[in-house]
């Protein structure tokens, strides 16, 4: 069985939660959760947040300690452009990144990826 939790439109670099997720991928969800409060990025808010949901919507039923996380992406979200005023009536232009992060945990092992 699968669970997916989505967070959309999260303003953080995409490159920045990748990171986190790099760690966490293909990990049992007890030991990313003991992992994520030790890395050193504001990222790892986000991604805890999401893992938590993730957990949430396998169910009740469902024990945290089987469970993996199989799958975890991060895409890019649109892009807020802002201008920021400069001397002699000049701008510039700055971008704000969004990012729109999955991350999927399931009950079966695929693979044997570490055990």
């Amino acid at each position: 069985m699968q669970a997916i939790a989505h967070s959309r439109f999260a303003r953080y670099s995409y490159r920045k939660v990748g990171q986190v997720l790099g760690l966490i991928r293909g990990k049992a969800v007890p030991q990313a959760m003991a992992l994520l409060p030790w890395v050193p990025r504001v990222a790892r808010v986000l991604v805890e947040k999401t893992l938590r949901s993730a957990v949430a919507n396998a169910g009740k039923g469902a024990n945290p300690a089987g469970l993996r996380v199989s799958e975890a992406w991060v895409n890019h979200g649109p892009v807020l452009k802002r201008v920021r005023p400069m001397a002699m009536g000049g701008r510039a232009i700055y971008k704000r990144k969004t990012c729109h992060l999955t991350i999927v945990v399931s009950d079966e092992n695929k693979g044997g990826k570490n055990k």
